[in-house]
């Protein structure tokens, strides 16, 4: 059976943010609720080499959701069993079980859910599961206009472009997410988010 994963291009990404619009739009989501964010990464700098300057700048996006984990630390976590997985990988959040006790939001190391205040419940990204079964693509996917986002069966991703650390992503063995990256120069963690207060919410 198929396990859907990500694959994201950050070397192709301009950082336009579609992948992020079209999801908010598509999920009506309101002021602060992000299911995709954009993060930009910066570092380098300039060196003095006698007479001349050498730099190491360098810059680059990544599009980061839920990457539907192979171990869900936030169903782990969620007393109610408002999480669940399908058998072809996808978290699902019922928000009809979901209490609204964050727990899920805390464990996660890439902040996929998020609390809905007005609501007074969790959400996340569901991978467009209603597209997947027609199948079309998810709607970030659809919108990215430089196809540096795809998707695809996770052992097919795997095979094609391996598993890769970018910075700020944390270990892959944490939650051995459904993302495959093609990672960009100066993804080893030389970096920092330039646009930490947007991506935070």
């Amino acid at each position: 059976m198929t396990r859907w994963a990500f694959h994201f291009d950050a070397s192709a990404c301009s950082g336009c943010k579609a992948c992020q619009v079209a999801c908010k739009d598509r999920q009506g989501s309101p002021l602060g609720v992000r299911w995709r964010r954009v993060y930009e990464v910066t570092g380098g700098g300039w060196t003095r080499r006698g007479a001349a300057w050498e730099q190491d700048v360098f810059a680059y996006h990544l599009s980061v959701a839920c990457n539907h984990c192979e171990r869900p630390i936030c169903l782990e976590v969620c007393p109610t069993g408002a999480i669940t997985q399908r058998d072809d990988g996808v978290v699902l959040l019922d928000a009809g079980r979901c209490m609204g006790c964050r727990y899920c939001e805390w464990a996660c190391p890439y902040g996929a859910p998020q609390y809905e205040a007005d609501a007074g419940h969790m959400t996340k990204c569901d991978f467009c599961v209603d597209e997947l079964d027609r199948g079309r693509p998810p709607t970030c996917v659809a919108a990215c206009p430089l196809r540096a986002l795809d998707f695809g069966d996770a052992a097919e991703l795997e095979a094609r472009y391996g598993p890769a650390a970018v910075h700020p992503l944390p270990e892959r063995e944490v939650t051995r997410p459904a993302l495959y990256l093609t990672a960009p120069r100066g993804a080893d963690g030389a970096g920092r988010v330039a646009n930490r207060e947007e991506v935070r919410g």
